[in-house]
């Protein structure tokens, strides 16, 4: 069942001004939020017959394409990153892919005529923001602001503030406590313990 009292824990926000005519610019920024929506989308209309490891299996290859992954685990990783040995960041990044598809499968799991809307775009810093919501059955607008910049010729989201929580700054607090106080190999086995929660539900 999608449970949007949820949402705030899986999406990234930011404010962005009125979407006129897009620049030739930033339509990979919209295509990109755009086609993560319509995976989500057909994903939980098929949700129930799919169960949550073949949402997975569906999410993957999407969420990997839609997500810079590199510039995220930087980000919550913060001061750490740098001490991380090329090895630790690899494994780091893996687990990271693995809990954020994870958590979408748990979180996005059927559909009840739920609708996604794309409402503006702006750019900002070096970053295009897309202003999006998504729709529930009862006509609540839930604010989904996603950061999404443009790396190697590829458009990539790296931050997703939901109803102005950014997901973002939620994760770098956390890990950055973890890392300090226990080391990169404990933050991991935590995301991994997370991972193998939501595998054992089953839903």
């Amino acid at each position: 069942m999608f449970k949007s009292l949820r949402i705030t824990t899986c999406l990234l926000l930011v404010m962005a001004a009125p979407l006129a005519c897009a620049a030739a610019a930033t339509d990979g920024a919209v295509a990109v939020v755009e086609k993560l929506h319509a995976a989500l989308l057909n994903t939980m209309k098929d949700g129930t017959t799919l169960g949550y490891k073949g949402r997975v299996e569906r999410l993957t290859p999407v969420i990997k394409e839609c997500f810079n992954f590199n510039t995220i685990a930087r980000a919550v990783t913060g001061p750490h990153w740098k001490a991380l040995a090329a090895d630790k960041r690899a494994q780091f990044i893996a687990t990271f892919e693995q809990l954020s598809v994870a958590t979408y499968a748990e979180n996005f799991s059927s559909y009840e005529g739920e609708s996604f809307e794309t409402v503006a775009q702006e750019e900002a810093r070096g970053a295009t923001l897309v202003k999006a919501v998504i729709i529930t059955s009862d006509g609540k607008r839930v604010s989904l602001n996603y950061v999404v910049t443009k790396s190697a010729e590829q458009w990539g989201i790296v931050n997703v503030i939901a109803q102005g929580v950014s997901d973002l700054a939620l994760k770098r607090t956390e890990y950055d406590a973890v890392i300090s106080a226990q080391g990169i190999d404990t933050l991991i086995a935590k995301l991994d313990a997370k991972v193998a929660s939501y595998a054992a539900s089953g839903k």
